[in-house]
């Protein structure tokens, strides 16, 4: 995922740029043409640019506003062959705004800004994912989980609950469970209803949720313990669960009972 910000105007003089992986481009602002295979894209905020590597293009500004910026995902050829789609598709060009996509554009930018609670390759595969089916015309199928299906993602849920102090991607769960990165996060989410990403948080927050309740660690010590890098992450994070801060988690732990006496009157 990269991000990507130009300040090109009207005056500069475009040139010739080769794309070096398959890619999709989400433009988040501003405006600016894409010339490649002799056909021509105006492409706005909301739309898509896609990528096929080999392909040489180049992007003008021939209008008032300059400038724009995208958030771009390159895909490895693995993983297009796992996503699926024609190979055609790849060549498309550019996509116009389409709800379905703008919608995960943004939570990918969310993602990558620190304020979303899914992982940005999680959120990089559910876009492109979606590109896919939307621009193959292909629809989601809702299939039940076979057992081996069940049984990769429990045994993973448990691993990552045993190592969630550790540093843990999506990958490297996805090579534990035995599977592509694509599979094992579609696996994952369809046997256990959230993304990998989604509970190894979810785990780090119940670990420190005990510590909070049942030791004296410093809450910086409890983050780092639990696998947080970084100690705002780790406040925000559990402020946005418990509803209280974990100074104020451990406080009312010890018996301040009006803590959460409050929030149930809140919630009356």
């Amino acid at each position: 995922m990269i991000d990507y910000r130009c300040n090109a105007g009207p005056a500069d003089q475009p040139f010739v740029e080769l794309h070096e992986a398959f890619s999709v481009s989400y433009v988040r602002k501003g405006s600016f043409g894409y010339r490649l295979r002799g056909e021509s894209f105006e492409l706005v905020a909301g739309a898509l640019l896609v990528g096929h590597p080999g392909d040489e293009f180049m992007c003008t500004h021939d209008h008032d506003v300059c400038g724009d910026e995208c958030l771009s995902f390159s895909l490895t050829p693995p993983l297009v062959e796992a996503i699926g789609g024609r190979t055609e598709l790849w060549r498309t060009g550019a996509v116009p705004p389409l709800p379905e996509l703008m919608v995960l554009g943004e939570l990918a930018q969310a993602t990558a800004e620190g304020n979303s609670a899914i992982g940005l390759d999680e959120a990089a595969m559910l876009f492109t994912a979606r590109f896919v089916g939307i621009v193959s015309g292909r629809k989601r199928k809702s299939q039940e989980p076979r057992a081996p299906d069940r049984r990769r993602a429990v045994e993973a849920a448990l691993w990552m609950d045993a190592h969630s102090h550790q540093s843990i991607d999506l990958e490297s769960a996805a090579q534990e469970a035995g599977l592509s990165p694509f599979h094992f996060l579609r696996v994952f989410a369809n046997v256990l209803g959230i993304t990998p990403h989604q509970y190894l948080v979810r785990s780090r927050l119940r670990h420190a949720a005990r510590l909070l309740a049942n030791s004296a660690r410093s809450i910086t010590d409890v983050a780092f313990d639990v696998g947080f890098a970084d100690l705002s992450n780790f406040v925000n994070t559990f402020h946005r669960a418990a509803g209280v801060s974990p100074r104020r988690f451990r406080q009312a732990a010890k018996g301040d009972r009006k803590i959460f006496q409050d929030r149930l009157i809140a919630f009356s």
